[in-house]
């Protein structure tokens, strides 16, 4: 009994070390898998990881496979921090990102590359922007005003929020367009992360859906989030698109996280344009080949007129990437997110 006991032990662990290298494997070894046929895993930061963004994930996956006849697995996140470290340790060959956490991603594997960025309404990457906003309660405008005029010396010792220290439109900008603004105070961006030198309280929402959120359930007086990432969840009731002194109001069929603020209003008290968010690739694990492969097949014409991918602007649909003229994708080099990178200097 022990002899047969011993030779079923050693069996069991044969086969599972023999599963765990097949299973594992280094960079070299995934670059090889998915060059071979093996599956394409493309992560999310929390932004697109809802429900509400799923047609438009899956129809991004049916491209990726069109182009390099793969199976794609989705990877949705809570969180940017994990999203960022997904791709740079070689746990997915895709990621749709912001320029801050592309940065921050080739920063600590120079192998992750900018595939593609959607352009602006040109179709070039001349407009290729959106929209940070800094908002604030319809009721509570006046409070944000000096000489009629919306201005940044309001905002001192309240309470904001932020979406993540890795979002560029959520931090990034709107961080650095504060600590301009307040020269007297010497501030740096880890002072913008916690109470006390600018701000009596900071939140982080974790998304740009859930940074809105913060404002219109009370938590916080003042949030940062971009335009693109709520523009499902909101409609425009009063001025022009991003112009500071423009209210939005929450749709009443908003999805979750809206859900539970439909109807509050917003007032813009200040919008700065941003760099388009690129999809980046692991080249290590895509190898070049594949990475081309893609980069052409996302900016092709076929996709470009895929009402799947560019949803036309008047439909009611949710989605990543609306139609308003001539938007497509568009291959980037990385020095074209050197204006971001100036942020940190």
């Amino acid at each position: 009994m022990k002899r047969y006991f011993m030779f079923g032990l050693l069996l069991v662990l044969t086969i599972t070390l023999a599963a765990c290298a097949e299973s594992s494997g280094g960079a070299s070894d995934g670059a090889a898998n998915a060059e071979d046929g093996g599956v394409i895993d493309v992560v999310w930061y929390p932004n697109e990881s809802g429900s509400d963004m799923k047609a438009s994930r899956d129809e991004i996956g049916e491209l990726i496979k069109d182009a390099t006849g793969q199976e794609v697995e989705h990877h949705l996140t809570t969180d940017y921090a994990i999203a960022i470290e997904t791709i740079v340790n070689n746990n997915a060959e895709l990621a749709f990102m912001g320029a801050q956490g592309y940065i921050e991603a080739n920063q600590r594997n120079e192998k992750i590359q900018p595939l593609v960025v959607p352009t602006g309404a040109s179709g070039t990457l001349d407009d290729a922007v959106y929209h940070s906003w800094l908002a604030v309660n319809i009721d509570d405008q006046e409070a944000y005003k000096k000489d009629g005029d919306f201005s940044l010396d309001t905002i001192a010792d309240k309470k904001m929020s932020f979406v993540s220290n890795s979002s560029t439109s959520g931090f990034k900008v709107p961080a650095s367009g504060i600590i301009s603004h307040f020269t007297d105070k010497e501030l740096e961006e880890t002072d913008l992360m916690e109470g006390g030198p600018l701000f009596s309280q900071v939140l982080f929402g974790n998304s740009h859906q859930g940074s809105a959120v913060n404002l219109l359930n009370g938590n916080a007086d003042v949030a940062a989030f971009c335009d693109t990432c709520v523009e499902n969840y909101v409609e425009l009731v009063e001025g022009e698109p991003n112009r500071a002194g423009s209210v939005y109001r929450v749709k009443d069929d908003a999805s979750e996280p809206f859900n539970t603020v439909k109807g509050k209003e917003f007032i813009l008290i200040s919008v700065t344009p941003v760099l388009n968010a690129p999809f980046v690739g692991n080249m290590d694990l895509l190898g070049e080949e594949g990475f081309k492969k893609l980069q052409e097949y996302f900016s092709s014409d076929d996709v470009a007129n895929n009402e799947k991918i560019f949803v036309p602007e008047d439909s009611n649909e949710s989605a990543l990437f609306f139609k308003s003229g001539d938007e497509r994708f568009a291959p980037v080099e990385d020095k074209w997110f050197d204006p971001i990178r100036e942020l940190s200097k």
